[in-house]
C-alpha cells in the first residue's frame, strides 16, 4: 500500500464515519502519525494535502521538524508521553501538545513555552491526556484530577487549553466505553465551548471515535503501513 492509498482510504473512511454520524467530515482532523518514518514520507502526504503530522518523541520531532522546515504550514502534533525534561524541546516546534498529564508538566511547559517566545496574546495549544480507564501501563491524569488539570493548564499564560486526549484500549467496545466516558467528561467540565477538541481514535477504531465526538483522529499505521 502507498501513501497516496493508505491518505486516500482513510479520508474516505472519516468522510463515511461523519456522514454515518451526520456529522460535518471537515469537522474531523486527521493527523497523520509519522513516527518512525523518513522525512520522505512526510513531504508524500504533504504533497497530497496533508499538513498535521503526530510525532511520539520529542528528538524526533525536532530532527523532523528541522528537516522539513521548508513546509511553512505543517502542524506538528506531540503526542506521545512527555517528560518535564524535553518540555522546552517541544515547546520549540509542536503546535500542539496532545499529552499533559500532570499540574507539573503543565507548569514546565507553560515556563518552556514562555521562554520561546509564548505569552502576551500567542499560545502553545495543548490538550489534557486522561486515562480513562486507570490502566496502569498508559499515561494520563484521572477523571478525578481532570479539574485540576484544567485550572493548572488555564493559570499558564503561555498555554492554551483546547481539550482532551485518551489512549483507547485495543479492544473496540472498551475503546468506545473510553471515548463515551472522555466526551462526559467534556460535558461535565464545560463542554466544546470550553475544552473543544476531542483526540481520540486510531487506525483500527476512527469510526467508533467519530461516531463519539472525535475532532481529531490520530492514524498512523493505515497511512503509512506498519512501523
Amino acid at each position: 500500500m502507498s501513501v497516496a492509498e493508505g491518505l486516500a482510504s482513510v479520508r474516505d473512511r472519516i468522510a463515511r464515519a461523519a456522514a454515518a454520524a451526520s456529522r460535518d467530515p471537515a469537522d474531523v482532523k486527521l493527523v497523520a502519525v509519522s513516527k518512525g518514518k523518513p522525512a520522505a514520507m512526510i513531504r508524500e502526504a504533504y504533497a497530497l494535502g496533508q499538513r498535521d503530522f503526530g510525532e511520539n518523541y520529542a528528538q524526533e520531532l525536532t530532527e523532523k521538524a528541522a528537516e522539513l522546515a521548508d513546509l511553512p504550514d505543517v502542524a506538528w502534533h506531540f503526542i506521545g508521553h512527555l517528560q518535564s525534561n524535553k518540555a522546552r524541546h517541544v515547546a520549540r516546534v509542536a503546535h500542539l501538545v496532545q499529552t499533559v498529564d500532570s499540574p507539573a508538566l503543565a507548569r514546565e511547559l507553560g515556563k518552556r513555552a514562555k521562554g520561546e517566545g509564548y505569552g502576551d496574546g500567542k499560545t502553545l495549544a495543548v490538550l489534557i491526556e486522561v486515562n480513562v480507564g486507570g490502566e496502569a501501563q498508559k499515561h494520563g491524569a484521572s477523571p478525578a484530577e481532570l479539574g485540576e488539570m484544567i485550572a493548572a493548564v488555564s493559570a499558564e499564560p503561555a498555554l492554551a487549553l483546547r481539550g482532551l486526549m485518551t489512549m483507547p484500549p485495543h479492544d473496540l467496545e472498551a475503546a468506545r466505553r473510553a471515548f463515551e466516558a472522555l466526551a462526559s467528561l467534556q460535558g461535565l467540565h464545560g463542554g466544546r465551548a470550553r475544552l473543544p477538541e476531542l483526540s481520540i481514535g486510531m487506525s483500527d477504531d476512527l469510526e467508533i471515535a467519530i461516531a463519539c465526538g472525535a475532532t481529531l483522529v490520530r492514524v498512523g499505521t493505515a497511512i503509512f503501513g506498519a512501523r
